[in-house]
């Protein structure tokens, strides 16, 4: 049983914080890399910390499970969290996500694959050619913030 479902068992069904990671991966082509979730939706690849975990290792850890693909350096984006990012999940959990979001263009080793459990499908996209069923909001962000991103001293 890993830390969120020991929480869980404590705390039931009640709001808590969650601390994760979410990391734009560009490729050489200045693509982004997303996932397709098992709801069909697509997202940026990330998830959780557990504990004694940095930010930066879970980014690298939750990269290499739910794509295949080894990471290097990230920069960090920046924080997300708020009464705005509220999830109510349909078994009833409640938590305030706080995302730390990093952007890498450092694929260091690896073979991409969806692991098939969080993902069904990974695949880089052209920022102006995201998919209709990926989160509005960060679709937002990433077409405001494209040219910072994409071309910032990182590269």
């Amino acid at each position: 049983m890993g830390y969120i479902e020991e929480l869980r068992a404590l705390v039931g069904h009640k709001p808590i914080i969650l601390v994760g990671v979410a990391v734009l991966v560009i490729n050489d082509e200045y693509e982004l890399l997303l996932q397709r979730k098992r709801d069909g939706t697509w997202a940026i690849p990330g998830g959780f910390m557990e504990l004694g975990e940095s930010a930066e290792d879970t980014g690298r850890r939750e990269i290499a499970e739910e794509t295949g693909l080894r990471l290097g350096n990230m920069r960090l984006i920046g924080v997300f969290s708020g009464e705005e990012h509220f999830v109510r999940l349909a078994n009833g959990d409640e938590y305030y996500p706080v995302t730390i979001a990093f952007i890498t263009n450092e694929i260091t080793g690896g073979c991409l694959k969806a692991d098939g459990e969080e993902g069904t499908e990974v695949r880089f996209f052209k920022p102006t050619e995201l998919p209709a069923d990926f989160n509005p909001k960060i679709k937002e962000l990433i077409l405001k913030n494209v040219e910072q991103v994409l071309f910032s001293e990182m590269f």
